[in-house]
């Protein structure tokens, strides 16, 4: 029970609220006034999180699916000490200020996750439960160690579970058990538009105990508020249930105590008004200027830090006694969630034969068998596509919970992830945020316009998780154009912070998987399903070269006439059109550009060395939409690309249909000589 204290420190929380969206002018009142018992409640006594140490180990992780109300994290995090002070929230949502509009990761201590776009960071929690519980396996079942699991706790709202997302996440953590997983559902019946009724009819919490969850209910108490000994009683419950993740259904009221905005569409995303804002503050019984905070009610929330600094050594003091008890355990452990060490990773490669015929997505499952072998923190799956996408490793068993056959239980490393692409990219985010592992997720390259969402988060926080996207053009043939990309390269490289990587061969493949694992930031392979011609070109050349974005493959060194530029599989077909062009008495200079993200970052002598300013005879070659090609191209420049969608039809002949043939590249050459020579 919350005793007088407790109460005065939600009305002042309540207060700052309504402080800095007054000031700033716009923001989402609403959900922020209306839940601050929650995050009290859960900031005070139930988080175990350490205020002095934001990034301690033994942490819970928090997430604000519902970012819009960024205002409640940023108040628990000024009055439990986690570093934000009272001018941060009179700055809220101002130019570089640490309280942006909605939370974002990287950018203030203690925030988690970037959240905002709706479903997310319930998706994003999924992969974090997931992570954690991996590393419960690591440490042999934390409980039996003596070594406190660690909860990911979730504040959501009607709109995350309205979100698509939202649903492929939800069968996941029911299918993989995962409680330590804690979703709040603040269920207020309203929405920008009005009320909840206008969009569903959905039982929400049965939806949630068909998916496997453990579901509870709590309502409102008399006097209109959240009925915060219940929700207090829950949320002990839903921690200590085992065998399934937990919803808890949380009746409130949007805005309350706001007398007139409470249960109001308006009160979403709107300042209150100076008005409104006043006469909240006064049931609230808040007499002091804005930006406010007596030292009672901060002495008492400050508690908090005093309870994370005894939290962070009872986890330490167990970890430290598992450690003596197991030590070979203990060194596995350490080793498993170490940083990849590039050198072994490249040392772990396979060596592919010049002259043979690979498939890029054939050579991209030989990367991962080896390097699966040399980096125990590599782990991942498919979207029902492990044989297709080549992604399953060989002796990793599958990653099931514990107690299950069939698998290798937590220490499996194959992910099933089912046909939930959305919800896969969510949670490979979530992995790669716990630290632990390196994650790997495939999936056609068509479908990843399903995964945008949860690509352009990680690209945000600069994450480290590798996409395999197979079957990248309309070289996949017979499946015709609903399985064939055409815009997707472009669309995928206009994404700020994503790498898109398209190997040549074999060997520029291995290459990519050795820069994705040594870079920060999101990176997608785009791998050819048909067999490809390994390139004459040594090994440690083509990473160089890959690594780099761009690199001269073969052709003129001097004198060069025209530039053919390419990737993947129309690397072969620039080489095939340069020996045509030869015999012509045109110098054709081949470059490989398997990712132009890379090239674009590298300095104007090595971009010039590739791509001479004086060659302004340029042809572009591949297999997707030119959308993006035209800054290298130059005024003379041609291309060779698809520009409408494919066909049905064998490899060759759909390529043919589409214009991708020798003969065009040839002529393109030859029209932008034309007009390139002086």
């Amino acid at each position: 029970m919350l005793d007088e204290a407790d109460e005065r420190a939600i009305a002042v929380a309540r207060a700052l609220t309504v402080d800095a969206v007054e000031a700033a002018g716009s923001g989402h009142p609403g959900t922020a006034l209306a839940l601050a018992p929650v995050a009290h409640l859960l900031f005070q006594r139930h988080i175990r999180h350490d205020p002095a140490d934001v990034s301690w180990e033994g942490r819970d992780r928090f997430v604000l699916s519902c970012g819009h109300a960024s205002i409640l994290q940023y108040t628990q995090l000024h009055l439990t000490g986690c570093g934000l002070e009272l001018d941060d929230l009179r700055r809220f949502r101002q130019l570089g200020s640490l309280t942006p509009g909605h939370p974002e990761y990287r950018h203030t201590a203690g925030v988690e996750t970037t959240t905002g776009p709706l479903g997310q960071g319930v998706a994003t929690a999924v992969g974090m439960a997931m992570a954690l519980k991996r590393d419960q396996g690591r440490l042999a079942g934390a409980d039996t160690a003596g070594i406190p699991d660690r909860t990911v706790w979730v504040l959501c709202s009607d709109g995350d579970l309205q979100e698509g997302i939202s649903y492929e996440a939800g069968a996941l953590a029911g299918r993989h058990r995962l409680d330590n997983l804690v979703v709040i559902w603040d269920d207020n019946t309203i929405q920008i538009e009005g009320s909840t009724d206008l969009t569903t009819r959905e039982d929400t919490a049965t939806r949630f105990a068909g998916q496997g969850w453990f579901v509870q209910t709590v309502g409102l108490a008399a006097d209109g508020d959240i009925d915060i000994d219940a929700l207090d009683t829950a949320l002990s419950t839903a921690r200590a249930h085992t065998g399934r993740p937990s919803l808890i259904a949380l009746r409130s009221q949007i805005a309350f105590p706001a007398p007139n905005a409470v249960n109001t569409a308006a009160s979403h995303g709107a300042p209150l008004g100076a008005a409104e804002a006043a006469a909240v503050k006064a049931r609230l019984g808040v007499t002091d200027e804005p930006f406010t905070v007596p030292e009672a009610v901060l002495r008492h929330t400050r508690r908090a830090v005093a309870r994370g600094a005894e939290l962070h050594r009872a986890w330490d003091t167990a970890f430290a006694a598992w450690t003596t008890a197991h030590p070979e355990r203990a060194r596995a452990r350490a080793q498993a969630i170490r940083p990849v060490d590039p050198a072994a990773a490249a040392e772990a490669l396979p060596v592919f034969e010049p002259g043979t015929l690979v498939a890029p997505r054939d050579a991209s499952g030989k990367v991962i068998q080896s390097l699966a072998e040399a980096l125990p923190r590599l782990w991942g799956g498919s979207a029902d596509l492990g044989d297709s996408n080549r992604t399953t490793i060989a002796s990793g068993g599958s990653f099931l919970p514990a107690d299950e056959a069939g698998g290798q239980g937590l220490s499996g490393r194959n992910i099933h992830w089912g046909v939930r692409e959305h919800a896969m990219a969510a949670a490979l985010n979530g992995i790669s945020l716990i630290g632990y592992d390196t994650p790997f997720a495939g999936t056609f390259l068509v479908f990843s316009d399903y995964q945008r969402p949860s690509l352009r988060l990680a690209a945000l926080m600069k994450l480290r998780v590798v996409h395999v996207w197979s079957h990248d053009s309309v070289a996949l043939g017979a499946d015709g154009p609903t399985h064939q990309p055409v815009e997707h390269l472009a669309a995928l490289r206009a994404m700020p912070g994503l790498s898109v990587v398209r190997p040549a061969d074999a060997t520029e493949t291995a290459a990519a998987w050795l820069s994705a694992l040594d870079r920060p930031g999101p990176v997608g392979l785009a791998l050819a399903r048909q067999a490809l011609p390994v390139l004459p070109t040594p090994a440690d050349e083509v990473r160089a070269g890959v690594a780099r974005g761009a690199y001269v493959v073969a052709g003129a060194v001097d004198a060069v006439d025209v530039a053919l530029m390419a990737s993947g599989s129309e690397v072969s077909l620039a080489l095939a059109a340069a020996d045509t062009l030869a015999r012509r008495g045109v110098a054709a200079r081949v470059v490989s550009v398997p990712c132009k993200e890379w090239f674009t970052e590298q300095d104007a002598a090595y971009r010039d060395a590739v791509l001479p300013p004086s060659v302004r005879a340029r042809v572009v070659v591949e297999a997707g939409c030119a959308f993006g090609w035209h800054d290298l191209l130059g005024e003379h420049g041609r291309t060779v690309t698809v520009e409408g969608f494919g066909t049905s039809a064998p490899a060759q002949q759909a390529m043919a249909s589409v214009g991708m043939t020798e003969d065009a590249v040839v002529a393109a050459a030859l029209a932008s000589l034309a007009t390139a020579r002086p």
